[in-house]
């Protein structure tokens, strides 16, 4: 993405005819809804839950306020008696940024631990597997226990990816520690990296990944289809990229495409993301024991875990995927970390700062199978 600056310089530039012309095509009154949509998007139950058929698919909602790569929400869900299964989408699959749909089943593990979270709530033990002989299917054995309301299940709404710049100011130790515990798994841990240095080093191997991935046609074209330039267009999709959530304003899609092409460039995103590192209070690495989709799927419970704390501490997050996401550079990624054959699933910088606006979500009818 372009940083708000450029895209004001860039609009500043557009004669008063075309502005005009912008104006006009943004009194859509879907854009003046998207306040409202992603408000009943992000928020807790509203209301008692008459029958368990009901309570599943909240349950489902819940799900889905998961994250996923380019908020393409790559997921199914089946609803049964006393089981939900997640599927994945392949349909909403990423092939440029995630040619082995690894980011696909990570998503599919954030939406399962929100499941869990949420269910655990509403006094359901939901217990998940793996089935890797069904396509990749999670499934969710839930059966009745004693509510309890955790902060992680609390702060579903609250937590979000977001692309800003951050306060710059340390963590304490007891929150580093709550975050390394929520984010630790079966099979997969969690290193934080906080001092000035290391971060610094990971840095280069951002704009190592970044630079390579701009310039692929590819990646850069499958990028741009995911981002919504408009409210309009953002309600419409429910899914995708929203310019208001990375600080951008809103703006047709033809105009949005045309200055995308002009000023998406490897310098204005490495600045970009030098500033964000910086301004962090640590990185995130998610390492998995072995490179299979279980695995994959247990990263990420517990990125999501480590989230909704952040999230529950006010604290933010946001991706730094690039050194993972480039074949030739992960495995010297790794070796720099000193985790040698195990797999880097994600990076994450984290620390304080503002809130952003929200990307939204399709509806339950959209995902239900």
């Amino acid at each position: 993405m372009t940083t708000r600056r450029q895209f004001i310089l860039s609009v500043a530039t557009i004669p008063a005819g075309l502005l005009v012309l912008q104006a006009c095509s943004s009194s859509n009154p879907s854009d003046l809804s998207y306040e409202e949509t992603a408000r009943k998007t992000w928020r807790h139950s509203e209301g008692g839950l008459s029958d368990s058929s009901s309570l599943l698919h909240e349950l489902v909602r819940y799900a889905t306020l998961a994250p996923s790569s380019h908020n393409t929400q790559c997921w199914k869900f089946r609803v049964e008696e006393r089981s939900i299964a997640l599927l994945p989408d392949l349909s909403r699959r990423c092939p440029a940024v995630d040619p082995d749909d690894h980011h696909l089943f990570v998503s599919l593990g954030c939406a399962s631990e929100n499941l869990i979270q949420a269910a655990l709530a509403k006094g359901l033990h939901g217990e998940a597997r793996f089935d890797a002989s069904a396509d990749g299917i999670v499934n969710v054995a839930l059966e009745s226990t004693k509510s309890v309301v955790s902060p992680l299940f609390e702060a579903i709404p609250k937590r979000q990816c977001t692309r800003t710049e951050f306060d710059g100011k340390p963590l304490s130790n007891a929150e580093l520690k709550l975050l390394e515990q929520a984010g630790s798994g079966n099979g997969v841990r969690v290193l934080l990296l906080n001092d000035s240095r290391a971060m610094e080093q990971v840095l280069e191997y951002v704009v190592q990944g970044n630079t390579t991935q701009m310039q692929d046609p590819a990646f850069v074209e499958e990028l741009e289809a995911w981002i919504r330039f408009s409210g309009d267009e953002a309600v419409r999709t429910g899914d995708g990229l929203f310019t208001r959530s990375t600080g951008n304003p809103v703006i047709t899609r033809w105009l949005g495409s045309l200055l995308f092409k002009l000023f998406f460039t490897p310098k204005s995103e490495n600045d970009k993301y030098a500033r964000h590192i910086r301004s962090s209070a640590g990185i995130a690495v998610f390492a998995s024991e072995a490179n299979d989709k279980r695995h994959w799927v247990e990263a990420g419970r517990c990125y999501e875990r480590f989230a909704l704390q952040a999230a529950a501490l006010g604290i933010r997050n946001a991706m730094l995927n690039q050194p993972i996401e480039v074949l030739a550079l992960r495995p010297q990624f790794a070796n720099h970390l000193g985790i040698g054959g195990q797999r880097p699933d994600l990076v994450v910088r984290f620390g304080r700062g503002p809130e952003m606006p929200r990307s939204l979500r399709r509806p339950l009818q959209a995902v239900l199978v």
